[in-house]
């Protein structure tokens, strides 16, 4: 929540007047001073489903949010801050909702301090938008599921050009959404791009969240328990099981 007030009010003590408003307009980012010298951060890549849409507001339940929590509980890690990057409706290959991915890479992710760290939740806009209004050809398919792959090759070659280790999370569930209509078609186009995430040799470690989002017995649709209600963002549940799935090894550093 935001509080507007008119006016210069930086010095008071309280805002009785203010208006509260559900969004973020004047502030991207907060660095902090720390006294203890080599604190890390991490960053987290993606959309509305890492900037916490379907999540309480004002509650700090998102999955980015559960993540910096049990970093902040472990004595191995608690020098790691997580910075959330995720802006909803982003995508990896076309601007939409502020820019794409590989265009705010330098800014969001190379340019941030500390940073040693990055989880890249991204690509399910990108899927979704595709056929959104209209069915197309098997080569456009294709032709974006091959863009994706070449994406996540060229922030994980950026990333390493900046000492940054990477991790891959796979593209959660999303079929029965009213946002989008995937048909086979598009679920095709996850299960190749979450192919490809898995596969050894690309990021340096993936966490699969489609596996830990999805129904078991409707493995294209989230788990009802995770699924906020427009079966495409998870709910509070839901993001809490994201954010318990990234092992706090994966950022100990090797002499703790």
């Amino acid at each position: 929540t935001s509080f507007l007030v008119h006016g210069d009010s930086v010095s008071a003590g309280e805002l009785p007047e203010a208006k509260k408003v559900d969004h973020w307009y004047f502030i991207s980012g907060v660095d902090v001073e720390v006294a203890a010298s080599g604190a890390r951060s991490v960053v987290t890549l993606g959309d509305s489903i890492t900037d916490g849409h379907g999540a309480t507001t004002n509650g700090n339940d998102r999955w980015p949010d559960v993540l910096a929590e049990r970093l902040r509980s472990n004595p191995r890690t608690r020098d790691v801050g997580v910075l959330n990057h995720g802006i909803g409706g982003n995508r990896l290959l076309l601007d939409g909702l502020g820019p794409n991915a590989l265009a705010r890479f330098s800014s969001d992710v190379i340019a941030q301090t500390g940073v040693r760290y990055l989880i890249v939740l991204e690509g399910i806009n990108d899927i979704g938008t595709l056929a959104r209004d209209h069915e197309v050809p098997q080569s456009e398919h294709d032709a974006l599921v091959r863009h994706m792959i070449g994406a996540y090759e060229q922030m994980i070659v950026r990333a390493h050009a900046h000492g940054i280790k990477t991790i891959g999370a796979t593209i959660l569930p999303f079929a029965g959404s009213g946002y989008y209509h995937p048909d086979d078609t598009s679920e095709h186009d996850r299960q190749a791009v979450n192919q490809w995430i898995r596969a050894r040799g690309h990021f340096d470690m993936v966490v699969d969240l489609d596996k830990v989002t999805r129904d078991p017995q409707h493995p294209d649709r989230l788990l009802p328990a995770y699924d906020s209600g427009d079966h495409l963002h998870p709910s509070p549940a839901g993001y809490r099981a994201m954010g318990n799935a990234f092992p706090i090894t994966l950022f100990v550093m090797k002499d703790k």
